[in-house]
């Protein structure tokens, strides 16, 4: 049975960095962040530009699932409303699949630590702050696990998911 795992959470919490560790600890996986599928310059958030975004999301993940070469396939994306997750799901052949959906959460306080070595490194600018931190408890009304990383390494947090 192929593994597909959604993995959730405000900017900044440690999503990408967990999900390419945690497909390296599972082998045989792909790993897809959301956020490549509308990397653009100027980034534009419009109706059309998010059903575009998903519609790339779903054509791919589709394209995981039904990949031999694959037993796990890994997703990350910001996923802050059950309905974005519900539209993702609706739209996956997930026929044979075990699915795990998770929001990686933390503390404010944590977020910021994080997000201020991002700003600071010049990997993010400022405003993501209160943009994120704002988004945090969004993510209690999800129906997925939540996994605290507040005080948890990366790999610990890739460990603890590779174990569900």
């Amino acid at each position: 049975m192929k593994s597909v795992f959604l993995i959730g959470g405000t900017m900044g919490v440690g999503k990408t960095t967990v999900c390419q560790l945690l497909k390296r600890r599972l082998g045989r996986a792909v790993f897809l962040d959301g956020d490549w599928c509308w990397d653009a310059d100027p980034f534009q958030v419009t109706g059309e530009t998010k059903q575009m975004a998903e519609d790339n999301i779903c054509y791919l993940m589709n394209n995981f699932i039904h990949c031999s070469a694959y037993d796990n396939v890994i997703f990350c994306w910001v996923m802050h409303e059950q309905s974005i997750i519900d539209r993702l799901l609706s739209r996956l052949d997930l026929s044979g699949c075990r699915v795990t959906s998770l929001s990686l959460v933390c503390t404010p306080d944590a977020l910021a630590r994080r997000l201020e070595k991002d700003v600071a490194a010049g990997l993010r600018r400022p405003e993501i702050l209160e943009r994120s931190i704002q988004r945090l408890p969004l993510y209690d009304a999800l129906r997925t696990i939540k996994l605290d990383v507040s005080a948890l390494t990366p790999e610990e947090a890739a460990g603890r998911i590779s174990s569900l």
